[in-house]
């Protein structure tokens, strides 16, 4: 009992096809869990800078907690760094590509004061080379906290949004992540 050649060539062409729908179904899943890999790591990135901006003062000391104008002095950029960032709107229009710590050194390479970690405990760098760390630091109404005000308009709630974006060759700039925190300025208390 033999095989003709017609059976074989379509007992290899479903096998061929078979084999094609499977390769397909590992890559999309192979796809996926990148994805979720990517945002997972984001939104850790997004929340630690988020708890490092909220870590700082709501204003320059002596400064109105009404500023209309949120960007650091020009004593605290002159480093290149955010290392002398001591309240939050030092940290508006703060952007960084590649991924820095507060030193201005890669985050993978950091050891968290300022030095780099071993060369056998680095994370590895091509991970995160597209990537890009945005802050934003706006008042909002005080009636709706999704409501950014015109520039010039001041309240006692600022927003600081933190993204991280990737620069994907194939598909354009994407927001991995972002993270929104609202905060209010307390007035000092006086006692008469």
């Amino acid at each position: 009992m033999g095989f003709t050649m017609v059976e074989v060539l379509v007992a290899i062409t479903i096998t061929a096809l078979a084999g094609s729908i499977l390769l397909l179904g590992i890559t999309t899943s192979l796809q996926t869990t990148n994805e979720g890999l990517y945002s997972a790591i984001a939104q850790g990135l997004a929340e630690q800078l988020a708890d490092e901006i909220l870590g700082c003062r709501y204003m320059e000391l002596g400064a109105s907690g009404h500023q209309t104008i949120l960007c650091p002095s020009p004593s605290e950029a002159s480093t290149g760094t955010r290392e002398l960032f001591d309240d939050i709107d030092d940290f508006n229009g703060f952007s960084s590509q590649p991924l820095v710590d507060s030193y201005g050194i890669l985050l993978g390479k950091d050891d968290g004061t300022g030095g780099e970690r071993d060369p056998a405990c680095q994370a590895p760098l091509q991970l995160l080379e597209n990537w890009r760390q945005e802050v934003d630091v706006y008042y909002v109404s005080e009636s709706d906290f999704t409501t950014p005000l015109p520039s010039g308009t001041t309240s006692d709630w600022r927003a600081v949004e933190v993204q991280i974006v990737v620069d994907d060759p194939d598909r354009g700039p994407r927001v991995l992540a972002t993270v929104k925190r609202v905060v209010t300025y307390v007035p000092p208390l006086t006692w008469d």
